[in-house]
């Protein structure tokens, strides 16, 4: 096994564009959507506690509407509020307190109190901006001062930043991910060293494992890299909770790509078939992820199909040990979720090119 990872190794350094085009993934491409690209939300999903005149609030909760947010959801208290946001089942959280209401009445300042997820800062700026116009039109309509106490959670400064390079961190994890280890074994068949490789003395399953943890490996490496390089030392992203957890989860993810990459590499004759499959798949698992948009945002058939995607359960991983400071314990259904996805992926990836050996 120790010489097939090394001869894995040697190939991969050896192939200088290969080694250019991961480190570039890791470093510029992550670096460049950090600082480049924006999200303008859709879909917000919203939920508020009515503590004041019922008639009031619902003029006021009557302007959020569709295309910008969902139809907002009333909770009991403030704290299964806090604890929807949390659980991501919510982006947005008003109260409408008895002091707001009965001030926004009579004439005094009114203070309305939102709570947003600011994980996906853009998203969560560009509804600050939404909320503050609503506002305003009343404070007009009825000349009376307001102004809204923002509470920022798990990303205070609202940073695009830090959400962007993980975004595209993980995106490009997927798809290197997809590509490197099929390419492994559509070299093989490129080359003309199939056969010889079948003559080796050394079982099929042994040779699948080696050659699909050569490249795990590789990824881990990348990983490491772009997280030292471009999360913590270009954008100083903040980390709450326990980095080997994140190393943890992305080593379950890397298998479970591996898992479909096998069913790449069984199929495909050329690494030029592996490039056009790779796109295929890989464009679904992020739409499906919530990478881009948050899963609350999306169609309940949708958010139904994301259950399927190992990129949904790293994401919410990765986002919940970074900004939520999540333990252990609390990321346990994600740990359980990648495992078992990774165990039957890689067992249809086995299956489908162990037919070849």
């Amino acid at each position: 096994m120790s010489a097939i990872l090394k001869k894995e190794f040697l190939v991969f350094f050896r192939n200088v564009g290969l080694v250019i085009f991961v480190l570039y993934a890791f470093t510029m491409d992550i670096y460049i959507a950090g600082k480049g690209i924006k999200v303008t939300p859709r879909h917000v999903s919203i939920g508020y506690v009515n503590e004041g005149d019922i008639a009031v609030v619902n003029k006021i909760i009557s302007h959020f509407h569709s295309p910008q947010f969902k139809k907002p959801k009333l909770f009991l208290n403030e704290k299964s509020l806090k604890e929807a946001i949390y659980n991501r089942k919510i982006m947005v959280g008003i109260v409408f307190n008895k002091e707001f209401v009965n001030n926004l009445l009579s004439g005094k300042t009114a203070k309305l109190q939102v709570l947003i997820d600011s994980t996906a800062a853009a998203q969560a700026e560009v509804t600050l901006i939404y909320i503050q116009n609503i506002l305003l039109k009343f404070e007009h309509h009825l000349k009376t001062p307001a102004s809204i106490d923002i509470i920022k959670l798990f990303n205070p400064n609202a940073n695009t930043k830090w959400f962007m390079s993980l975004s595209e961190l993980m995106s490009d994890i997927t798809m290197l991910g997809l590509i490197l280890i099929a390419v492994v074994f559509v070299r093989e068949k490129e080359n003309g060293t199939w056969d010889i490789m079948l003559l080796m003395p050394v079982k099929g399953s042994l040779i699948i494992f080696a050659k699909i943890l050569s490249q795990v490996l590789i990824l881990m490496a990348g990983i490491t890299i772009a997280v030292g390089l471009i999360v913590f030392g270009a954008f100083n992203t903040p980390i709450n909770g326990n980095i080997f957890n994140f190393y943890l989860i992305s080593f379950l993810f890397s298998f479970a790509i591996g898992g479909i990459a096998l069913v790449i590499a069984a199929i495909s004759k050329t690494i030029l078939e592996v490039a056009h499959l790779t796109i295929v798949i890989m464009l679904p698992l992020i739409f499906l992820s919530g990478a881009w948009t948050p899963l609350s945002a999306m169609s309940p058939f949708i958010q139904f199909l994301s259950y399927f995607s190992p990129l949904r359960y790293y994401i919410q991983a990765t986002q919940d040990i970074f900004f939520r400071g999540s333990g252990f314990m609390d990321l346990l259904p994600y740990f359980g979720a990648e495992f078992l996805i990774a165990v039957i992926l890689f067992y249809i990836g086995y299956r489908k090119i162990g037919r070849l050996f």
